[in-house]
């Protein structure tokens, strides 16, 4: 993995600390034009990796690109699903038979079983699994995904519910149909940790909030160093600058001097942010 990855919550009005900032983002980049402004200067700067959900609009991101091949030779994404909104508005509109059959290919078996009331059986709930898991993998075709992530809201879902299997299913899919390494996004390290081991995943990619004053890190940041020293995971850091309570310089070297810590990915919105972000990890990461 690259050092610095580029995340997109900004261009969907996400913000953890101000709902005006939020609602600003979401307006001005609200054209697909606007956001590949963004990515180019990103990509400009040297960073190289896009970590995206699975959102509608980042399929026209994906087309741009594969449009462009010169353009963004090296560039990858790390796509990350499912996109929780998209399909919590599919079962407001469809119900919630409707919405998983909305997503299933129109000639595909599954869809019958779907419609038969027998896909709550385990095996079949894993045939599902994986079908939506293509069907997201879908607007990637012909680009490079290196690395595919569950999204946090399934994986803490699926972690508190206890269904631990599912992560090995999704793990084994990646990897089994798309050479890629399978990740996960949480809000809970230490506990996510616990529960890839016991399904036998072995040094897991795992991505979660951590930064100096532990913001959102469920557990609390002695549980998070101890896994992180363990050598038992590679982590990506998210929210190293706390929404903007930690200043830039000083919350990359406190991550940058942690044991287990592979990349960071960061949203920005100007070309000056993005230059100095990536300035911080070269000096204190050794590069991109």
């Amino acid at each position: 993995m690259h050092k610095l990855l580029f995340g997109d919550n900004q261009f969907f009005g996400i913000n953890h600390m101000s709902e005006e900032k939020a609602r600003a983002q979401a307006i001005r980049f609200r054209d697909t034009e606007a956001i590949m402004e963004v990515l180019d200067a990103a990509y400009d700067e040297g960073i190289r990796t896009f970590m995206c959900t699975t959102h509608d609009r980042i399929a026209e991101v994906c087309k741009v690109v594969r449009a462009n091949p010169d353009r963004y030779a090296d560039f990858q994404f790390y796509p990350c699903m499912p996109y929780a909104h998209k399909y919590a508005n599919a079962v407001t509109e469809y119900g919630m038979m409707g919405a998983l059959t909305h997503f299933m290919p129109e000639d595909g078996l599954l869809k019958t079983v779907m419609r038969s009331g027998t896909a709550l059986a385990t095996k079949d709930a894993d045939g599902i699994a994986k079908v939506l898991i293509d069907a997201e993998m879908k607007m990637f075709s012909g680009l490079s995904t290196p690395v595919v992530f569950m999204q946090n809201v399934f994986t803490d879902l699926l972690l508190g519910m206890g269904y631990t299997k599912a992560f090995r299913v999704f793990h084994d899919h990646i990897r089994a149909k798309y050479k890629a390494e399978p990740a996960f996004i949480t809000m809970n390290l230490p506990m996510l940790a616990d529960a890839l081991a016991s399904e036998g995943i072995s040094q897991p990619i795992i991505c979660s909030n951590i930064n100096k004053v532990g913001f959102r890190m469920c557990g609390g940041l002695d549980q998070y160093r101890n896994v992180l020293e363990s050598g038992k995971i590679r982590a990506i850091a998210m929210s190293v600058f706390a929404s903007g309570a930690i200043p830039a310089r000083e919350a990359i070297e406190w991550v940058a001097g942690l044991k287990g810590v592979e990349s960071i990915v960061f949203g920005a919105s100007s070309r000056g942010n993005i230059r100095n972000t990536r300035d911080l990890v070269r000096d204190y990461m050794g590069g991109l």
